[in-house]
């Protein structure tokens, strides 16, 4: 396990030195019903979040229902769902991966979040 958070943390690291993005957008873990797995998933979270933070990057996380709501209008979407809208409000032609719709997904729900936001009088703020 060391050597994949190890792998995680220079991916991530990688591709903000390649792309230099302005913020990270995270999905929180949510409690599945293998604790394991979620332990795993938090751990790897956790090492994409320290290569964003040493970068200097803000970093925002959404809940899972939250990112569904902004992207589909449902909380309880389905990953089919979910690729649909993404392909519809990105105008993407051809078919995409359900973990490239989920990453999408959290950077479109970042978006509807900021540009709400921004609209917001000076020191209110969402959630």
């Amino acid at each position: 396990m060391p050597e994949r958070l190890s792998a995680i943390f220079s991916g991530v690291k990688q591709h903000i030195e390649a792309h230099r993005p302005d913020i990270v957008a995270i999905e929180t873990v949510f409690m599945s019903r293998n604790p394991q797995a979620a332990l795993k998933l938090g751990q790897a979270r956790g090492a994409a979040i320290c290569a964003a933070v040493q970068a200097g990057l803000d970093v925002h996380e959404y809940e899972p229902r939250l990112i569904k709501q902004a992207v589909v209008g449902r909380g309880g979407a389905d990953k089919v769902q979910v690729q649909h809208m993404v392909r519809m409000l990105l105008g993407i032609k051809q078919t995409i991966s359900a973990d490239a719709a989920d990453a999408l997904a959290v950077a479109l729900c970042h978006s509807h979040m900021a540009q709400t936001a921004a609209k917001l009088p000076p020191g209110v703020q969402l959630r």
